[in-house]
């Protein structure tokens, strides 16, 4: 196991833990929904977010019990993401992860609300005391996640995929979707970091710069799997960005093209962490780009 393994392996555990701990199972009358909240959050994935804002925490030596929460809130709005986007009105998919989607293992209905709970209890930790002494911070905390999230980030995004199909897009267009769709919640792991530890403006910067690239590598890798690996593989439906005449970096570019696209935008991905120095952290970041570029689901 390398390194990157083995912290990963450490984040996902650690957030288990705080998921556990914020969402613990409940008999009440409205438990059906913790089942179903619980459910999306604790089945798997990649946990690339938490993860991020992990690795950049400890760049600034942030107490660990801040960064797990913050940890914890980034994963509910993007769990929360993938419960809305299954849903028939969105994406209409079976299968997340390898396994029913939220709407299929409960009802559609449960699955609306668990999104929106998922969603409002992110902000409830964000906001809550022990994320963070300084009530500051906590408020750029929530700032923060709330552009990401909303119609000038991630909901806006899938605004304009719903729309893809229908109007043409360039690669520009397409840039900028997936920017606000997939981008802009990466960006958030990697400032959340130096918005716990009060950082330099410049440092916060050069992390921006290095989310922006690693999003792109992200999507385009994305784009790349939706043509390359199967149902099995990905744990989910392959090939709908082509059904549904999607364009996407890979229809345009091709797919040599795409995948030279992706190494030069992780190559300066790797750049902007050059002011870091060798720490472990700025490491593991490095070795992000990688995990990204070469992943399989």
């Amino acid at each position: 196991m390398n390194r990157l393994e083995k912290a990963l392996e450490e984040a996902q555990a650690n957030l288990v833990l705080e998921v556990e701990r914020l969402l613990p199972e409940s008999q009440t009358p409205e438990g059906r929904v913790v089942a179903a909240m619980r459910y999306a959050t604790l089945n798997g994935g990649k946990r690339l977010r938490p993860f991020l804002v992990l690795t950049t925490a400890a760049l600034f030596n942030v107490a660990r019990q801040s960064a797990a929460r913050v940890a914890a809130a980034i994963e509910f709005v993007h769990c929360y993401s993938l419960v809305h986007d299954d849903l028939p009105a969105m994406d209409n998919d079976d299968l997340r992860r390898g396994i029913p989607t939220c709407h299929k293992a409960f009802d559609e209905a449960t699955a609306i609300l668990a999104g929106d709970a998922l969603l409002t209890k992110a902000f409830e930790v964000l906001g809550g005391a022990s994320t963070h002494p300084d009530p500051q911070v906590r408020i750029d905390l929530v700032v923060a996640l709330a552009e990401a999230a909303g119609h000038q980030g991630m909901v806006g995004g899938q605004m304009m995929d719903m729309q893809a199909s229908k109007h043409p897009m360039d690669i520009p267009a397409i840039t900028r979707l997936q920017r606000m769709k997939t981008g802009r919640l990466i960006a958030f792991s990697c400032v959340a970091g130096p918005i716990l530890g009060k950082a330099h403006p410049n440092q916060r910067q050069a992390l921006e710069a290095y989310a922006h690239d690693l999003g792109l590598v992200f999507q385009i890798t994305d784009d790349l799997l939706d043509v390359e690996a199967s149902t099995e593989e990905m744990g989910k439906k392959t090939g709908k960005d082509a059904d549904q005449g999607k364009a996407t970096f890979v229809s345009l570019l091709g797919v040599e093209r795409a995948k030279s696209q992706a190494q030069a935008l992780g190559e300066q991905a790797v750049r902007h962490l050059e002011s870091f120095g060798d720490s472990e952290p700025a490491n593991l970041l490095r070795d992000t780009v990688q995990y990204v570029l070469n992943r399989r689901n």
